[in-house]
């Protein structure tokens, strides 16, 4: 299993992921230039996946869907003019050589993450929520890998000059998960197997790279890597082929 987190923010949102002839994409959001760009640095083509998952229907996490109207979709919400299936949370699917759990997540509009099985590999994708339900911890227990949201520190977001409102959307239980929040449930989860975990959706005004690694490494066991998401530029992690 290997992966590539493309672009993670409130920009755009790609993620990457390739298992012996299988690959698969997460999310579609950005500028078309850069996204392009970004598949091609790695060596893809958009239609050259076997499918592709969306979490929500946010734009910053579907905008490019023409450039995916070749491939297989799947979200849990519909899509006109696209041959998308829905999906349910906690029922697994196949694709290629990998099997696909949604894990249902709490944003503002129906949002999902994906647990990723591959051979005796799990990956755990989860961001835009707002918290992560207890009853599914046990769900991403000691995964190899988790692309897992550290959305916001909330004495920054306070101090911007978002609307008040926003503020208390991105605090509430419908919103982000906060750096702090993030490390909690991450220092739940982690195991002996866990390799990597990568920071994702950080925002760029109410956070910091720095800031969101401290409170994951003050949670997380030395030996795990900690890795942060980038809105442009590309994140690698998992085996090599």
């Amino acid at each position: 299993m290997r992966f590539y987190l493309l672009e993670s923010g409130s920009k755009g949102n790609c993620f990457l992921l390739e298992a012996e002839d299988t690959a698969i994409a997460i999310d579609c959001g950005g500028a078309a230039g850069y996204l392009k760009g970004a598949f091609s640095s790695v060596g893809f083509k958009p239609e050259q996946l076997d499918a592709l998952l969306l979490t929500h229907s946010h734009s910053d996490h579907i905008a490019r869907l023409k450039m995916f109207k070749k491939n297989r979709i799947f979200a849990p919400f519909g899509l006109e003019d696209y041959d998308c299936t829905p999906v349910t949370p906690y029922h697994l699917f196949e694709i290629g050589a990998l099997r696909i759990a949604p894990i249902p997540l709490s944003h503002d509009v129906l949002t999902c993450g994906y647990l990723i099985l591959y051979q005796n590999q799990k990956l755990v994708y989860v961001t835009d929520t707002g918290y992560f339900r207890d009853n599914d911890l046990e769900l991403i227990k000691n995964a190899d890998y988790y692309i897992f949201e550290s959305n916001h520190d909330p004495e920054m977001l306070m101090r911007t000059d978002r609307p008040f409102l926003l503020k208390q959307r991105i605090l509430s239980d419908r919103g982000h998960l906060s750096n702090q929040d993030s490390a909690a449930i991450l220092s739940k989860v982690v195991g002996e197997n866990t390799k990597q975990v990568v920071l994702a959706h950080l925002s760029e005004e109410a956070n910091t790279p720095e800031l969101a690694y401290a409170s994951a490494r003050e949670k997380l066991p030395a030996e795990i890597e900690i890795l942060l998401g980038k809105q442009y530029g590309i994140v690698t992690g998992g085996r090599k082929k």
